[in-house]
């Protein structure tokens, strides 16, 4: 027998229609990319998505087809995901900060038709347009006054091409289950993967996103979406905001402290997320000016792990409550986040920063587990290291075109890839990625763990930590630290700031000091550069152990 509901595919423009009906007002307020601050509502980014959808399909754009964009986040961007989803097109976001040969080989892989594009990454993709073997024209995001002189193919300015059509034109109907987004990971090994959303995975992705003790988003919010669109779905703000009516804001091209501050006190922003190194700045210049953060309410920190003093310096200096969260792209990206469960919640002062220095717990919709190498499930005790696998209906089964081949175990679950722990409440815990945990005597030591420890530090901006070979314990751990700008630390400093707060054997065996940690595009540190530089780095414990 089944059961006697309506049948109503989990389309994401269902999302903007709700969005333009029942909260058609809310702003939508943008940094454009020209410079102005533009502010336009859900209703008029309805309206012009649909003019997206009848200009592409006079393109020739069909069901399936691929559409890139490179851009930032802001009105248009948006208004062009839901033109491209509402005719069963595929947005592929494209990250401009991978290297040049990495977006040409993604580009071709995609076989992506049309690129659109922001003013600043013309110049980026003329360098590798005749390499671009599928595209067939470029749409920059501006009007025809801003609109540079470009040797891309068939290139014509938004508004132009936009004018072209009117707004009378009805959404496509098709299966829920059809491929609505396209995101490569960031390929830091061997070449960028492309994980397939499809319309259904990115709506109960997005009701997964905004539970109460997930991002907890309201109609009555203000969010500001630092993290960009091209970092898998934006982690599903430009879905989840408008299917719950909250006003957005949009960051555009500038993203440091002082212009984040800026929209933060302007807009009276409750909530935004984005990756520790955006905070970090954030954070500097709120100690330079003595601004405040009075409106703000909750920010979610993921990407990599947050240092334990950013959550502490959000919540006891500046009220701010830190939601830490982890996922990834094969995830759409969320996994887990850190809100209070009742066992927690009356926690206060270091008890509490030891909770939520975890990744949290997984919101309806995400299994967990944790195995041993051979796929042996682990105990959920807290201490237990495993490898960390997941299964959803927003996790990915597959890679585009098969690479990877087959990705999932014998019971469904996505190994991540990641090494962690889980408490006996569900609280799960990266301690590494599984490339990058440190087998000291056969024991495993984590250098996130080290990592967030150490940036504690007054003196130190930021941390990593890498095995390098030992002849008696197989690998030890090396910090290397970048030092606040005019700041001075020996490595007795930095030691002893981390005597007693870890096991004694896990404690680092040496520190270096550099200029500069080497990033992947997305912000995420580069281990296997920095392990390729300590390569033949010699610890002062091996002599020793000779």
């Amino acid at each position: 027998m089944l059961g006697l509901m309506q049948d109503w595919p989990l389309l994401c423009h269902r999302i903007i229609d709700h969005a333009a009906t029942y909260h058609g007002a809310r702003p939508v307020v943008t940094r454009s990319v020209e410079g102005p601050i533009v502010t336009t509502d859900y209703a008029k980014i309805r309206a012009r998505a649909l003019r997206v959808a009848k200009r592409l399909e006079k393109d020739g754009i069909k069901l399936g087809d691929r559409v890139a964009t490179m851009c930032w986040n802001t009105w248009r961007h948006l208004e062009c995901w839901y033109g491209i989803l509402g005719i069963g097109a595929i947005y592929h976001t494209v990250n401009p900060r991978l290297f040049a040969d990495q977006q040409t080989w993604i580009i071709n892989h995609a076989e992506d038709r049309v690129m659109i594009a922001d003013l600043t990454f013309v110049p980026l993709l003329e360098k590798i347009a005749d390499k671009l073997t599928t595209i067939e024209r470029y749409i920059i995001l501006c009007d025809a006054a801003h609109m540079p002189q470009t040797t891309l193919k068939n290139a014509v300015p938004y508004e132009e091409w936009l004018a072209e059509v009117d707004g009378d034109f009805a959404w496509k109907s098709f299966d829920e289950n059809t491929a609505a987004g396209m995101c490569y990971t960031s390929g830091t090994t061997g070449e960028p993967k492309g994980v397939v959303y499809s319309h259904r995975s990115n709506v109960i992705h997005a009701f997964m996103a905004a539970l109460p003790d997930s991002k907890g988003l309201h109609a009555t919010d203000v969010v500001l979406p630092v993290v960009p669109f091209f970092h898998a779905n934006g982690w599903s703000l430009a879905f989840s905001s408008p299917m719950v009516g909250a006003a957005l804001v949009l960051p555009g091209a500038k993203m440091d402290g002082p212009s984040i501050y800026e929209l933060l006190d302007k807009y009276k922003v409750a909530f935004t997320a984005a990756v520790p190194t955006v905070w970090l700045m954030l954070l500097q210049d709120l100690e330079k000016t003595g601004g405040k953060l009075p409106y703000l309410k909750r920010v979610v920190i993921g990407g990599s792990a947050c240092p334990r003093a950013m959550t502490q310096t959000f919540q006891d200096k500046y009220g701010v409550e830190v939601i830490h969260a982890w996922g990834m792209t094969e995830m759409s990206p969320l996994g887990s986040l850190c809100t209070m469960k009742p066992e927690y919640a009356a926690l206060t002062g270091e008890a509490r920063l030891d909770v939520q220095m975890k990744q949290g717990h997984p919101p309806f919709g995400v299994e967990m587990k944790i195995t041993d190498d051979v796929g042996k499930p682990l105990p959920w005790d807290g201490k237990t290291f495993g490898r960390l696998k997941v299964k959803g209906p927003a996790v990915a089964k597959s890679y585009f075109k098969g690479s990877g081949g087959n990705i999932l175990d014998d019971e469904g679950f996505f190994d991540t890839g990641d090494v962690a722990t889980i408490d006996e409440y569900g609280y799960m815990q990266v301690t590494d990625r599984a490339k990058d945990v440190i087998k000291s005597g056969g024991e495993w030591i984590s250098s996130i763990d080290l990592e967030n420890l150490a940036v504690g530090h007054p003196k130190v901006a930021e941390a990593a930590v890498i095995g390098v070979s030992h002849p008696k314990w197989d690998e030890r751990p090396l910090l290397v630290i970048v030092l606040k700008k005019g700041e001075q630390a020996s490595k007795e400093d930095i030691l002893g700031f981390m005597q007693g707060k870890i096991a004694k054997w896990w404690m680092p065996d040496d520190v270096a000091f550099v200029d500069e940690i080497p990033h992947t595009a997305t912000g995420k540190i580069q281990k296997m550069a920095l392990r390729e530089k300590f390569k033949s780095y010699v610890l002062p414990t091996v002599e020793a152990a000779e």
